[in-house]
């Protein structure tokens, strides 16, 4: 067991644990976003329609906010752009707890979407930054692993503040964020690469057109939202296909929290499991494991079932989350991590935002079955569509290797359209 341990946890930089002690901190007092709907309907008497509004701005801001976070992690640095976001949130947070009119809500909500998620890219690159390649599998799943444990405590506590006074979640939530921010300012150290002098510009500079030119990574980022599509109806229509089965919101709910325990529970066993492997294959693979447990929910009718579809899916998410991180981290040029994070981040508030409708509209005009099957169906394109472009993204990888030398920037490849001045895909 200490060997595990210690093949799990250990040799990773000082730097990495500072990150990560900040992710389980400000995941422990992540209440308002969860609770948001709940807050403005019970507590401010808002319609349904109004909330949703709000909660929609709050995407709005948040798709902005990891594009603008992104550019500025490059070019004014990790550490500049994770505390203006992360002090900016902590203060946004009481504003939008002691707001009254709808208005304030609204600008509020927005301006709050905008600052919690601008620091993302800037965060991701910072990790990305401070830990080897060889040791980012790891690193991503432990972070990961942090996030889940801290998603899973925070809904509890959130609950128990709730029935103290609502503006306690608030209250706790800029608490959390600010002590994240402090860590921050005291204790990390700026990460981003030098860049290259003028004139001399290497192969991996350029600017967000140069990053939205890069069909390599687009065409990943493509798959891989047709994936978050799927994952993301577990908020969406589960619940509402357990309620047309007689289920109760409660029933969904320990349903569901199956998902956090696992991941609790076993991510730590996961970098074991697909360390050193194609990671095009393991995508692929959790691909297909996400597949066939949401096309197994077409099948379910009492609450043991749909926990075990929960279980299947589950496995299949953990395995592809720390490879999702790595994929992107090496296809990120070192002087432009930030955005590609944020091109990423910026994937799943696109997927996000389209789950509820395709699954809600699937869900209405064809039924649960037929939802539940196109999953899987989805599914099993995205494996495909991860092995088939696998090639393009090992020579783009090699070719951003450190070892390999430097040269003027060659033209951005098509995914089928080979790099004849690569060198060997390692």
């Amino acid at each position: 067991m200490r060997g595990w341990f210690d093949q799990a946890v250990g040799g990773l930089p000082r730097q990495f644990w500072l990150l990560w002690t900040g992710t389980l901190i400000n995941r422990l007092g992540s209440f308002v976003v969860i609770f948001l709907a709940i807050y403005l309907t019970a507590d401010r008497h808002f319609s349904q329609s109004q909330a949703g509004l709000v909660i929609g701005l709050y995407g709005v801001g948040g798709a902005l906010g990891t594009t603008l976070g992104g550019v500025l992690a490059d070019r004014w640095g990790r550490k500049p752009t994770m505390l203006t976001a992360q002090f900016g949130a902590a203060a946004l947070m009481l504003v939008l707890g002691l707001a009254h009119d709808y208005g304030q809500i609204l600008a509020a909500t927005f301006a709050l979407g905008l600052f919690t998620e601008a620091v993302r890219p800037a965060f991701s690159a910072m990790m990305v930054d401070v830990v080897p390649e060889h040791d980012r599998v790891r690193a991503f799943s432990l972070n990961y692993w942090a996030i889940n444990l801290g998603f899973a405590l925070s809904a509890v506590g959130a609950g128990l503040a709730a029935k103290v006074d609502y503006l306690l979640l608030f209250v706790v939530d800029a608490g959390t964020t600010l002590v994240t921010a402090l860590i921050c300012l005291v204790f990390l150290r700026e990460t981003r690469p030098a860049r290259a002098p003028e004139g001399h510009r290497t192969r991996d500079s350029g600017g967000m057109i140069t990053a939205l030119r890069d069909r390599v990574f687009l065409a990943y980022l493509l798959v891989s939202v047709f994936g978050i599509v799927v994952m993301m109806q577990h908020m969406s229509t589960l619940p509402i296909a357990m309620t047309t089965e007689g289920l109760s919101a409660a029933t969904y709910g320990w349903v569901i929290a199956v998902n956090g325990v696992l991941i609790v529970l076993g991510q730590l066993f996961v970098p074991r499991l697909i360390g050193g492997r194609e990671p095009a294959r393991v995508l692929a693979l959790g691909s297909l494991i996400i597949g066939v447990g949401f096309g197994l929910t077409a099948f379910a009718h009492a609450s043991w079932f749909f926990a075990l579809s929960v279980v299947i899916w589950t496995l299949g998410e953990m395995i592809q989350s720390p490879s999702n991180a790595t994929t992107v981290a090496a296809l990120s040029p070192a002087s432009m991590r930030g955005r590609y994070q944020g091109l990423n981040s910026l994937s799943w508030s696109a997927g996000t935002a389209l789950a509820p409708i395709a699954g809600g509209l699937t869900q209405e005009h064809l039924g649960n079955t037929a939802l539940w099957l196109g999953c899987f169906v989805v599914c099993a394109l995205v494996a495909v569509g991860h092995l088939v472009s696998g090639p393009s993204r090992r020579r783009r990888i090699a070719l951003l290797s450190p070892s390999a030398p430097v040269a003027e920037p060659p033209p951005v490849p098509s995914i089928a359209e080979p790099l004849a001045d690569a060198p060997p895909a390692r």
